[in-house]
Order: structure tokens, then sequence, then C-alpha cells
């Protein structure tokens, strides 16, 4: 940009010479009486500007420069001016120079004037209109999958594993062989319990032929009334040693059974904790797990609190299972995917958990394909509510600050104002705004980064999605209750 104060005036090479003469001018332009002139290393002269005395008055570059020629073209003053530059060689000009250049720095000083700040144009942000609707509310917990019943597959006799009858991982039925145990010991103590049987059975064939010899001799004093005592006492004692045989027998019998573990229920048969040759025992390691799994279970915790709203909002029911068995019951799977069949509420457990503060709920599911399995996770997702009235606003149109939650509205006048809401649960990519708003009210829906309190913005309607795009599963995003 232009400076009149480093007006810069070349020497041609033939006057670059000693001054010989340094009177001062009389009369001259305000640059050259300034006394400030320095030679620069190209051979140019510049004013000194640290050198000038401070200006406080309010005289553009443009007045400055023209005030400079003014001088110039004046005669009673540029005429000593202009004899002593050519006397020195430092300027050659003409008048009709002179206004030739005047009229060069007046345009190039007109283009150094500032230039007044614009003021800035009102930011755009796409706003929409909330108003009331209905919505249903959903809550959802994580709930872990179990079978039941689950069986633990154990060793009932002392034995040595001699085969292993399933596939680790198949269905079973109840009664299928999963395990065989060494029977030999336990055939050997059946014969033996059989034998001792007949043996005591003998004896007592024996004492009741001695009660009915004996009883009509004692009649007749044939002999003895002790002797008849003794033989019915020994047929007693005949007949307790043949009931203890045979309750051997069965014992005897039973171990026996025992050797070949079969499944007590239908299922799923695990991963088997036993090898070919392993010493089984009574309270011995788990040998496997038949888990029943159609149906199969969801246990999942609910929170004090909403076991407490939920049963005021249903207090008027009489029958309080059948209210919970009449909330419809979705399970969302680990991948996002929602299970084709619906469950039921089984029961709710006993007491509150001391540690968490939370109600343990069991549901179950249909599970015909075995899709689901014991020890996955997954979501329940249940309505438990629908709420008439409900504002609704986006997500991205909801701030968190400091744990207090924030919305942009837009007056009529066109002004934003930053409100302070409580949001309350989600629905779907939505919060439900319990207070803070009123209907009909235009809220900001982005561009809210841009937006302070009482800015005058330029309001845009938010295009709603197209009628051919899915909407979002509006439970998705429940809280947990």
């Amino acid at each position: 940009m232009f400076n009149a104060h480093n007006l810069m005036i070349p020497l041609s090479p033939a006057s670059r010479r000693p001054v010989q003469d340094s009177a001062p001018y009389e009369r001259v332009p305000p640059v050259a009486a300034s006394g400030h002139l320095r030679r620069r290393a190209d051979g140019f002269l510049a004013g000194d500007p640290a050198a000038q005395p401070p200006d406080n008055s309010k005289v553009t570059r443009a007045d400055e420069v023209s005030a400079t020629y003014r001088g110039m073209l004046d005669p009673k003053r540029s005429s000593a001016f202009l004899a002593r530059r050519r006397e020195w060689g430092y300027l050659r000009m003409t008048r009709k120079t002179t206004l030739l250049g005047m009229g060069v720095l007046m345009v190039v000083a007109a283009g150094c004037k500032r230039e007044l700040p614009v003021a800035a144009s009102a930011p755009k942000v796409l706003v929409f209109t909330i108003s009331p609707r209905e919505v249903s509310i959903y809550q959802q917990w994580i709930a872990t999958l179990d079978g039941y019943p689950n069986a633990q597959i154990r060793a009932q006799v002392t034995g040595y594993l001699l085969k292993q009858d399933y596939v680790e991982g198949s269905n079973v039925k109840q009664g299928d062989l999963l395990f065989e145990i060494d029977a030999r010991p336990f055939q050997a103590a059946l014969d033996q319990a059989s034998a001792k049987l007949e043996q005591d059975q003998a004896m007592l064939g024996k004492t009741e032929l001695d009660v009915n010899r004996y009883t009509p001799l004692v009649k007749e004093q044939d002999i003895s009334q002790q002797e008849l005592d003794d033989a019915i006492q020994a047929n007693l004692m005949a007949k307790a040693a043949v009931a203890a045989d045979k309750a051997a027998v069965e014992n005897a019998r039973l171990n026996l059974s025992f050797t070949r573990i079969t499944s007590p229920v239908d299922g799923i048969a695990g991963l088997a904790q036993a090898q070919v040759g392993d010493l089984l025992g009574p309270g011995g390691a788990i040998l496997t797990t038949v888990s029943t799994v159609d149906p199969i279970r969801a246990y999942f915790n609910i929170s004090e609190q909403f076991y407490l709203s939920y049963r005021r909002q249903h207090a008027a029911s009489t029958d309080k299972m059948s209210s919970e068995n009449d909330i419809p019951l979705e399970l969302i799977l680990s991948d996002g995917t929602v299970y084709p069949k619906r469950g039921k509420w089984l029961f709710t457990g006993r007491q509150i958990d001391i540690n968490t503060g939370t109600l343990q709920v069991a549901a179950e599911f249909e599970n015909p394909d075995d899709v689901l399995r014991p020890g996955q996770y997954a979501l329940v997702r249940a309505r438990t509510e629908t709420r008439k009235g409900a504002l609704l606003v986006p997500q991205r149109a909801v701030s968190e600050l400091q744990g207090s939650y924030q919305v942009a509205t837009v007056d009529q006048e066109n002004k934003a104002h930053i409100q302070t809401v409580r949001v309350g649960d989600q629905i779907g990519s939505d919060w439900l705004i319990e207070s803070g708003l009123t209907p009909n009210v235009r809220v900001i829906a982005e561009g809210v980064q841009k937006i302070k309190e009482g800015l005058v913005v330029d309001p845009q309607p938010l295009v709603p999605a197209r009628a051919d795009q899915p909407p979002a599963a509006p439970p998705a995003g429940g809280k947990q209750g």
C-alpha cells in the first residue's frame, strides 16, 4: 500500500554524485521539508517514518499525498524546490509530468482506503416443528440364555469307563446311552446276592416245615412247647433273611444298571469331561451335561425403580401374574437381528438383590431349530407403556452439557434460544422430552454448533426421510430398566 512517508524518488546514474550545497529548502513540499530524507543502497531517496512527528489528526493517506503535490505545484512554494532539485540532479520534472504522477498516486491512494466491515449474514440452520403424538415406550434388558433343565451327568458307581456312546453336541433323547462302566464286578455282586437269596429261601422252606410238623405234636404232648417256639422263631428269621436277600439282589441289579449311564432328559449333550479308562465314582467330576433348549429360558434383572413403576401402573389389576404374562417379549440377538419367536414372562424372583438392587426375571422362548444355545447373551425387549401426547426430538438436536440436556429453538423473529430440557426414554433415533418444550415449537436439528443465545438465524425446513426408507426400530435404543 502507498505510504507518503516512504516516497521513493529514483536518481539517474549521471546525477548520483556528492551533494555540493546542502542549503535547506525554503519552500518545499511536506515530504522534502521534513528534513528526514535518506539515501538507500539502491539509489532511492526515502522518508524516515520513525523520525516523523506524530500525526494525531484524522488525515488519510490520499489527503497527505494530495497536500504534497499541491505544494509542489504552487509556483511560489515550488520554485526554490525545483531549482534546488534541478541543480542537484535529483529530480527533473515538468509540471505536466508532475500532474500525471499526482493523478497516478491519487488513484493508488484511493485504492488503499480501508473498507468498512460487512455485516455477517445470518447462519442457516435446519429446523422442524415438534408436534405431540402417540408412542410406545419400550424397555430392554441384558439377558443370559440357559437351558432348563440342565442335567449334570455323574457316575453313581465306582468303576473304569469303558466306552462313550454319544456324539458330543448332538441331540439325545431320554434314556439314550451316554457312557458305559466296567460291569463285571457288579454282575458278580448280583450273582452273589441272588445265590444268597436262594439259600435263605431254602432255609425258609425248612423252617416252615418244622413249624407245620411241630404244631400237632405239641397238642399231643409228644414234644415240648419250647421246641415249637424255636421252630416258629427260626421260620421268622428265615423270612427276614429272604427279604434282606431280595433287597440285596435289587441293589446289586441297580448298581449293575448304573454301569450304563443314560440321559435323563431330552436335549443337547455337551462336551465329555471324562475319557475312556478313567476311574469314576460317586461324587466325582461331571461327565457331561444335557440341556433342554426347547423351550429355552432367558434370565435378566430389572431395576427396583422399574418394578415399582410397573406395579403402580397395573395397581388396578387383580391378577398380577396375568398382567406380567401379557407383556410381549422380543429377543434381540448379538448380531442385531430380532428372533422371530415371541417369548413370555415366566416368573419374577422372590427378592431384590441387596448388592445390585435388581430383581431377577425369567422369560421363555420357543427354540424348535436349536438356534438359541445356553450361555448366549441377548437383549430382551418389552413394550411396557403407550404414551399419548409425547414430544420427540432427534438425538442430534440435543446437546449434553455437564449432565444436563439442551435444545436450541427458534422464535417468531428467527432468534435462537437455548432451552434446558429433561429427556426420558430413547425411542429409536429420538429422545422423548419429559419437560422443557411445548408443542409446535421450532427446534434446530442441524447447525446447533453455530448457535448462541439471541442469535438471528436463517431457518430452513428439515427435509423428512423418504417414504421408501425403512424407519429405525423404535425400541432399539430403549433404556435399561
